[in-house]
């Protein structure tokens, strides 16, 4: 039976070239491919077993993370690890246990890490199992969906619209057949198959059917060397992460200088007790070392795709949370996105004197012809169903696939006695010139939402339709997504702006984004009518809403000049037309339904086919950057003052002020426990880039102030204690400045304030008290005010100290603004 093409108003262009085997494109591949399997009916059981004993199986691992030894390696084996497990087994032997809690707080992050990630790749691989493809593959003569590693060599795999080619082989049926390449090639144009031509993973079918018999499985095939093309061009980029890197680069090259000289301050310029100096050369530098920093983040995105996996959001690049949330342009595709796959006949409209029975009966040869409809042909198959009069006897002879250039799809029916008869169906617009009366009554159905496919029969050929005659209008009704409104309305008030791209009639689509309160949805342009030019282009797309007419090539573009504009585009799209833009686009989203294609190049999908789920996402990955934007400044003001301190005790050839046991204490609440919760808190601010100089310009002068207030603190106690115990005196006192300026900045890092953060930093200070007056915390910990004098000076520099930062940061706010 000859299969009838997708009746859509978007997909790829036809044409284009192949990949030869043995060609540069494809240097893993012989130059004669071996011939297909003869049996129609695919290999047997019997034979499906031998290939499994000698192992030609596709074998593949496809993992939707990372494995559980990458997880716990790139945890454990790390460079600031690696320095603290030394420097924690140097105090374990030279200092009391007090000493060393750095290094079971240290152990303890390392845990909850590997905890955290292992919760999400187990969410991860789970959606995965839910949203894997699976193709059907005929054995025993019979077609039944399998497991993409089941699939053995000399399989008989069937092809239909949107399916991905998963390993690669030799066409042996092709009806129709067009299979685009672009993901391999970078040519947007599908490739014509027939029997007999080679087929390679990672490329997928845009229009037509048939079945190719596998040649090369496992590790051999195309796409396995490749290390899976479709995510090969999107990787997505990490503002975030790079940032963090980049951080860690520059504390690394000052923290080495620092140390040695520290270390030769402590050990070889003062004459103090060996363990003493040791205990506070290592208090100097664990503190300079961001170590909870990459902790949080690993644990914010983790936790961020454990929450998305429970709305049934699949996170395919970790990421994509944090690249959406920098979105500030979406890109939908209406059909799919904004109404529901399925669509209803509303009417049936014949034109110029057409039999009404006559069009029933075309229009049910057409729905008979096509095994594997999409939603407008199953909308005609519904209204005229199988085994009717519709359509009976009539025998199709030829079929033209659709084209996104044609925007219609043809076919040639053998009407026994009547003989044959040539039939188009596609966009009215495209099929009548422009002066027809006829398009101003389609314009008003047009206008109500409608979608209008207009049959007409051709005097020629389908290559060459010559005159034809408009013989019935077909209406269809589209779906509503009824959470469609409601999810326009929050990207609307948190100034994303909306940009519907279709295939379908320009009107058409702004009536459907109009019932859905689209802002703009009034002005719609004709995507033929949009200048070329990439510039040009740019301004019609940041001034109007909605476009008509688009082919997958313009989406592309449209998606580019967007991007050439500053935008960070995000792409929704479910059907094969859309893989070329979800690919280039900064974020491509495609729905759980969609085709194996178009969720192959996405980095997030919607398995629950559910548009509302986007603003999750969105409202996912601002609460990560945004925390970690807030606790990084906390990590980043302890470094630029651990090593300040370390400097100024250098120069001044003085004993550094603190042992770990009084950093491990401060850096636990004015950070660690403070930043747990503010990175995993509520945060709907929109993200903004340049992470590392928001960071830094916040963190540079509180930690210069901070380091600054302690040191005087310190020089101060210096001079007014004496005798024994008079460092332990001198200690407190500066602990006590470095504290309360360290609070400040928490206080600051904290707002806008609510109850629970005024509660959480209010915990932290009574933590600190409750160490001041306990006297076995004050043993344990070697913190003890002296007097009341030193206390209170103390008390009064951290104060200016706070006032200092407060002005200090208002300056950076308005001198360097967001």
């Amino acid at each position: 039976m000859t299969q009838w093409a997708r009746i859509d108003t978007d997909g790829p262009e036809p044409g284009g070239p192949s990949i030869d085997a043995g060609s540069e494109l494809d240097p893993v591949h012989p130059v004669k491919p071996p011939e297909p399997a003869a049996n129609p009916g695919g290999l047997t059981s019997a034979e499906v077993a031998e290939r499994v004993a000698r192992g030609e199986v596709n074998d593949v691992p496809v993992r939707s993370s990372r494995s559980t030894a990458d997880i716990v390696r790139a945890n454990v084996f790390t460079r600031f690890n690696a320095i603290i497990g030394v420097l924690w087994v140097i105090m374990l032997f030279v200092a009391p246990i007090q000493d060393s809690l750095f290094g079971f707080v240290i152990i303890a992050n390392t845990g909850i890490g590997i905890i955290q990630e292992l919760r999400a790749k187990k969410t991860l691989d789970g959606l995965a199992v839910i949203g894997e493809a699976k193709p059907r593959v005929r054995r025993d003569g019979r077609a039944t969906g399998i497991s993409t590693s089941e699939i053995v060599l000399g399989d008989l795999v069937e092809l239909g619209p949107g399916d991905k080619v998963v390993v690669d082989g030799v066409v042996a049926e092709a009806d129709s057949l067009e299979i685009d390449e672009s993901l391999l090639t970078g040519e947007a144009d599908p490739v014509v198959k027939q029997p007999g031509d080679q087929v390679m993973s990672g490329s997928f079918v845009v229009a037509g059917g048939g079945a190719f018999t596998a040649t090369k499985v496992g590790r051999e095939a195309y796409a396995a060397q490749l290390a899976e093309e479709a995510s090969r061009f999107t990787l997505v980029h990490s503002e975030l992460r790079s940032g963090i890197s980049t951080i860690l680069k520059y504390v690394t090259w000052m923290m080495v200088p620092t140390a040695i000289g520290l270390i030769i301050s402590q050990l070889v310029a003062k004459d103090n007790n060996f363990k003493d100096s040791v205990a506070r050369t290592v208090g100097g530098i664990v503190p300079m070392i961001p170590e909870g920093l990459v902790l949080l983040t690993s644990v914010a995105f983790a936790i961020g795709v454990i929450r998305l996996g429970r709305k049934q959001c699949l996170v395919q690049e970790l990421p994509a949370i944090e690249g959406l949330a920098r979105v500030d342009v979406v890109c939908l595709d209406k059909t799919g996105t904004l109404t529901e796959g399925g669509m209803d006949v509303a009417e049936v409209r014949s034109l110029n004197g057409a039999d009404d029975g006559y069009v029933r009966k075309v229009l049910g040869a057409i729905g008979t012809s096509d095994p594997r409809p999409n939603a407008s042909l199953q909308a005609i198959i519904d209204a005229h169903p199988a085994g009717t009069e519709d359509g009976e006897g009539w025998r199709c002879t030829d079929a033209l696939p659709f084209s996104s250039a044609r925007k219609y799809s043809g076919a040639r029916f053998d009407e026994g006695e009547a003989g044959t008869s040539t039939w188009l169906l596609g966009a009215p617009d495209v099929l009548l010139p422009a002066e027809d009366p006829e398009l101003a009554g389609i314009e008003h159905l047009n206008e109500q939402g409608l979608r209008v496919l207009l049959l007409v029969r051709a005097a020629g050929t389908l290559e060459d339709p010559g005159e034809t005659e408009a013989i019935a209008l077909v209406v269809l009704e589209q779906r509503l997504r009824p959470d469609a409104s409601e999810t326009l309305a929050y990207f609307a008030d948190q100034d994303v702006a909306a940009k519907v791209i279709s295939g379908d009639n320009a009107v058409s689509v702004g009536a459907v984004a109009g019932k859905l309160g689209l802002p703009g949805a009034e002005n719609t342009v004709d995507a033929r009518t949009l200048p070329a030019e990439r510039e040009e282009m740019a301004r019609a797309l940041d001034e109007g809403a909605v476009f008509g007419r688009v082919t997958p090539q313009q989406k592309r573009d449209m998606v580019g000049a967007l991007q050439s504009r500053g935008h960070t585009v995000a792409m929704t799209g479910d059907g094969v037309n859309d893989v070329l833009a979800l690919k280039d686009a900064d974020i491509g989203v495609s729905m759980g339904s969609g085709s194996e294609a178009t969720r192959a190049v996405a980095q997030i999908v919607l398995l629950n086919n559910s548009f509302s789920t986007l603003p999750s996402v969105v409202a996912e990955g601002r609460r990560v950057i945004g925390n970690i934007t807030r606790v990084a400044t906390l990590f980043l003001t302890k470094t630029v003052y651990s090593v300040l301190l370390a400097i100024l005790v250098v120069i001044s050839q003085v004993e550094y002020p603190f042992l770990p046991r009084h950093l491990t204490l401060l850096s636990t609440l004015t950070i660690g426990v403070p930043a747990f919760f503010l990175a995993l808190a509520p945060n709907k601010e929109r993200a903004k880039p340049h992470f590392v100089r928001r960071v830094m310009r916040y963190a540079i002068p509180g930690g210069i102030i901070a380091a600054a207030a302690t040191f005087c603190t310190y020089l101060l106690a210096r001079s007014h204690y004496s005798g024994p115990g008079s460092l332990e005196a001198e200690t407190s006192a500066a602990t006590l400045t470095l504290f309360l300026v360290s609070m400040w900045v928490l206080a600051i890092i904290a707002r806008p304030y609510t109850w629970w953060r005024v509660g959480l930093v209010a915990a932290m200070g009574t933590g600190f008290l409750i160490v001041l007056v306990v006297p076995w915390l004050q043993d344990f910990f070697a913190l003890k005010l002296v007097g009341t004098t030193m206390p209170w000076t103390a008390v009064g520099i951290a104060a200016a100290g706070a006032a200092l930062v407060e002005v200090a940061w208002r300056i950076m706010d308005r001198k360097f603004p967001a």
